[in-house]
């Protein structure tokens, strides 16, 4: 069984880093500027260990509940693990042992939440602002229903991070807004992340692009894109 998975994986990793290298030369870009994550959520450790085995470094995740377990026993592997998924408060203390990178700090509560964790901690966080793409995000700069903040909150939401102490602010994420041309929401967020840079040089990730649509992320600047289902296969659900 080990072995028939880890087929499918391997044509999977193939066949996405192809798009990933066509995309790369539409776009006239290096595919060493793109970070594959393979998002593993509702899949074992066992595939994270396979994927591991194939090359792949950088894991994403949605749900601590699941993530933390899975981190654990991956502890060993090295891997660098993106939490990807909205973020609860009351999840900081557990998401911040294990991740390296969180993509969905979208308010200034969960900036303080992170700084603070991630001292006790005694470790550095890397955090993406995530900006919502959807025209019908809050204007003020609350949250959208799906996460993320309007664009014009995003300066303010950046400087809470790179004030934040044991946070370091990485860049942008965002999801394309559903039914609609991820192309100009995509590049709605090139605008978004040039703006962040010309403020915070080092702010140079943009996270965008999903197994649907990472050829426009990649053709509108992503840096790293979060492949779960073309790489790994139709998802089951998550038995807890």
């Amino acid at each position: 069984m080990n072995d028939a998975r880890r087929e499918e994986l391997a044509a999977g990793l193939a066949a996405t880093e192809a798009r990933i290298r066509d995309a790369c030369r539409a776009a006239g870009r290096s595919p060493s500027e793109i970070t594959l994550i393979a998002v593993t959520k509702t899949y074992p450790a066992s595939d994270v260990r396979l994927l591991a085995e194939l090359g792949v470094q950088d894991v994403g995740e949605n749900r601590d509940q699941e993530a933390a377990s899975k981190a654990a026993e991956c502890a060993d592997l090295g891997l660098t693990w993106h939490f990807i998924g909205q973020l609860q408060t009351n999840k900081v203390r557990s998401v911040v042992a294990y991740a390296d990178l969180v993509h969905s700090v979208d308010r200034v509560r969960l900036v303080d939440a992170l700084s603070r964790e991630a001292v006790r901690a005694d470790r550095e966080i890397g955090c993406l602002i995530q900006v919502s793409l959807d025209p019908a995000a809050p204007a003020s700069g609350g949250v959208a229903e799906r996460g993320g903040v309007a664009p014009a909150a995003v300066p303010e939401l950046a400087e809470a991070v790179a004030r934040a102490e044991n946070l370091r602010l990485r860049g942008v994420m965002a999801v394309a807004p559903l039914g609609q041309d991820p192309g100009p929401a995509f590049a709605r967020l090139a605008e978004i992340a040039r703006a962040l840079r010309n403020d915070h040089p080092g702010a140079d990730v943009v996270s965008a692009g999903m197994s649907g649509d990472l050829d426009e992320a990649i053709e509108n600047g992503a840096t790293h894109v979060r492949v779960g289902t073309a790489l790994l296969g139709r998802r089951k659900p998550f038995v807890r």
